[in-house]
């Protein structure tokens, strides 16, 4: 009994050693959820060149050559691909494409809804003018123009209110939004043509 509590006990000591020499890799996917594993392999292909790993506390790392991989791919003859700035991420991953799509939305949205909004008004001063003009004419006539009237006020008011939420958005909510993910601001300017 003695020796396989021994067997035992010197197997959990051999795999906790191994255990405490590997690292554990975080990436955290499109939808801002954090993802660990202990294998590379398991990574997703996309999120690749995210990913940060930690090592254990106490693991030595061996000091590096000082050539470097550059020189020694000159020195053979070997042409190393072109070295490009990484790129630039909010903290869920986000990079300037997502922030400059999300903006160009929603100041398609802001332009669309001021259209609608000036439309709808001409409409409505019209139809009011139309109203105004009908003093002899038919009482039916008048409650008509005045159903009109009323429903084009409405429509006024609901397109007042996507003009004041796709301004909200595009001066007030994004640029909080990127303050807070840390994202650049300057990825929200949308140069007009």
């Amino acid at each position: 009994m003695k020796k396989i509590s021994l067997v035992i006990a010197a197997g959990l000591l051999f795999f906790s050693v191994l255990a405490l020499g590997q690292g554990v890799y975080k990436w955290v996917d499109e939808k801002g959820t954090a993802h660990f594993t202990d294998d590379l392999s398991l990574v997703p292909d996309k999120y690749r060149d995210q990913v940060s790993e930690t090592k254990p506390q106490g693991e030595r790392v061996l000091p590096q050559s000082k050539e470097s991989p550059k020189s020694i791919g000159k020195e053979e003859g070997i042409q190393s691909p072109p070295e490009s700035a990484p790129e630039e991420k909010d903290l869920l991953g986000r990079g300037e494409e997502w922030w400059r799509a999300t903006a160009e939305e929603w100041n398609e949205k802001l332009e669309t809804a001021q259209k609608n909004y000036e439309k709808a008004y001409t409409e409505w001063k019209l139809k009011e003018q139309e109203l105004e003009s009908s003093k002899f004419k038919p009482d039916s006539l008048k409650r008509k123009l005045k159903g009109e009237v009323k429903a084009l006020e409405e429509k006024v008011r609901g397109c007042e209110n996507q003009v004041e939420e796709a301004k909200n958005m595009v001066e007030n909510v994004l640029p909080e939004q990127a303050r807070q993910y840390r994202a650049n601001p300057d990825w929200l300017i949308i140069e007009k043509p």
